[in-house]
């Protein structure tokens, strides 16, 4: 264990057994201090769209298929010319030195484990390099929370680039801190210096709660910050954030190369919409013109196979990462990702899919219990 300001940050570095990931969350309640845990868990005002993005899940059945003549799922897939192991990615989430000493570097290494894509935030607890170390060369993509200052915006891209970032996700639904109660609650600020913040002079994070956190990030994002962004690095622009039609034909229109349906994990506008519930809209829209990546509410094998059956390509979790990181290190990153896969791979085998491409064509119900 170490102390950092204070706060208690775990050192343990092992594979964890796992019943379910929900189980999961109880455990590492008990090891992830109070603040931390709260920040982590929680979802803005009373809580109805991170509810609803788990139980959106069951609002969609999946139609078994027998005599498919089928065994042996591969989980293996290709998205933005890159070769994974699984479609379950490592969802953009800030601050993983509240779970771990070792933060975002001991997530990648364990993602990178799994055969599976890291995401980094730009409020991360390790620095760029540091993450891309901890991949050991593993494919990464960097999330930029735009700054109003455009000088932070190039020296921390400038800084992905060198690290061998394969694409940049520009997070457009947060230019403000949605509202938090169980922050305010547990009177929670940042214990831990946000690397990336720190290295560029914006203040280091520490001492502050996410509201101050947010008042640098730009207010104002629109089609013309997507191609700026683009010229900038030439690299790959995901927009995330993205929950209706319009939307994601406008982050084309502005050169995207990807399109991310997430609400933040119900951390942001709540009364809106579980993102499961707007997906397959999105998708329908987007017309395979891009990729489409999903995140929010994740926690079964289930889940990940309606989310590609409904036009996803590549699925994130965030939170259960964090429960195997607080429980494991890199190794608990691992296990969780290979537990998800696992029960993907148990969900393909009886609903009658071979490939992560045969799940494109599975069928799901629409009946509401």
């Amino acid at each position: 264990m170490v102390i950092t300001n204070g706060y208690k940050q775990n050192e343990n570095e092992r594979l964890i057994d796992i019943v379910n990931l929900t189980q999961l969350e109880a455990e590492a309640k008990q090891i992830i201090p109070a603040g931390g845990f709260g920040y982590i868990t929680s979802g803005s005002e009373d809580e109805f769209t991170l509810q609803a993005n788990r139980k959106a899940f069951q609002h969609r059945q999946i139609v078994p298929r027998s005599l498919s003549n089928i065994e042996k799922p591969q989980t293996d897939t290709n998205v933005f010319g890159i070769d994974l192991k699984t479609p379950i990615i490592m969802a953009p989430a800030a601050a993983q030195g509240l779970a771990h000493v070792k933060g975002e570097a001991d997530t990648a290494k364990g993602v990178a484990k799994a055969g599976a894509l890291m995401t980094e935030s730009t409020y991360s607890s390790a620095s760029i390099a540091d993450v891309a170390a901890g991949g050991g060369g593993a494919p990464q993509f960097f999330q930029l929370y735009m700054s109003k200052n455009w000088d932070f915006n190039r020296s921390i891209l400038d800084e992905a680039k060198k690290a061998g970032v394969k694409a940049i996700i520009l997070t457009v639904d947060a230019t403000v801190g949605g509202y938090r109660e169980a922050d305010i609650v547990n009177h929670f600020q940042f214990p831990i210096p946000m690397a990336n913040l720190v290295k560029f002079s914006q203040g280091d994070g520490e001492g502050k709660g996410i509201s101050e956190i947010y008042a640098a990030a730009a207010q104002k994002i629109g089609p013309k910050d997507v191609q700026r962004i683009i010229d900038y690095t030439d690299l790959p622009v995901i927009v995330k954030g993205i929950e209706s039609p319009e939307d994601a034909l406008y982050a084309i229109g502005a050169g995207a190369a990807g399109v991310y349906v997430s609400n933040h994990g119900g951390r942001q506008l709540n009364g809106g919409p579980a993102s499961f519930d707007v997906l397959e809209s999105v998708a329908k829209a987007v017309n395979h013109q891009v990729p489409v990546l999903f995140d929010s509410g994740v926690r079964r094998g289930s889940d990940v196979f309606k989310a590609l059956a409904l036009g996803a390509d590549l699925v994130g979790i965030g939170r259960p990462a964090f429960f195997g990181l607080a429980l494991g290190g890199a190794d608990g990153v691992f296990s969780v990702f290979e537990h998800l896969n696992n029960e993907l791979k148990i969900v393909m085998q009886l609903a009658g899919t071979k490939t992560v491409a045969d799940i494109k064509h599975a069928k799901l119900l629409n009946i509401q219990y």
